[in-house]
């Protein structure tokens, strides 16, 4: 069965990003086509990203670091939670990610994002980051903002337009996932290979 992180984008105290994944789950977990998992990165207590070696030479030295590479490698695609600081993704997704190359490699991701403009800034911003490391991210994407998504920008209550685009964006996140399996398997040949 092909099985699909949703991974948390924000480790501090008082964060929505694992009520947001609860909510995402609730939804997922009606599908027969794929199995989905929350994956807390605050449950990794990763240390700055600081090895001695770049990520694509293998996992990386620390306990830590080890935990959350082996972690990342079980699944086929990824459902990222992206809440927007500054513009931009979080620091604790960007360093977990930073620990990654081999484990997210020709894998798909879709996006559930939130922010003052639905999280789209940082969504952008994670896509560049996503396609160098290879993965194929989905076009469809759910994004909340603080003003309608949040009662008083602290308590999670989605809107029915916010409920409606989690299934497009599962769709074809399960749809890419399973298309980069065969990647993956090696069952397309490079073009001009045979010639």
């Amino acid at each position: 069965m092909t099985k699909i992180a949703i991974v948390t984008g924000s480790i501090r105290p008082g964060r929505q990003s694992l009520n947001v994944a609860n909510w995402v789950k609730s939804i997922a977990d009606q599908r027969q086509d794929a199995e989905f998992e929350i994956v807390d990165i605050a449950d990794f207590n990763l240390p700055v990203w600081a090895e001695a070696t770049p990520p694509s030479w293998g996992p990386a030295a620390s306990a830590e670091g080890q935990a959350w590479s082996a972690k990342m490698a079980e699944f086929d695609g990824f459902v990222f939670v992206v809440s927007e600081y500054n513009h931009s993704i979080t620091g604790a997704l960007k360093n977990a990610l930073d620990y990654l190359a081999a484990e997210v490699n020709n894998k798909a991701a879709g996006f559930v994002s939130y922010g003052s403009a639905g999280g789209a800034r940082a969504v952008e911003h994670l896509r560049g980051i996503l396609s160098e490391m290879q993965v194929a991210h989905v076009r469809n994407a759910v994004l909340m903002s603080l003003f309608t998504d949040f009662e008083n920008f602290s308590v999670f209550t989605p809107t029915e337009p916010a409920t409606a685009s989690v299934e497009p964006m599962l769709d074809q996140l399960v749809s890419w996932t399973k298309a980069m399996e065969a990647v993956r398997a090696g069952d397309f040949a490079p073009v001009g290979a045979n010639a």
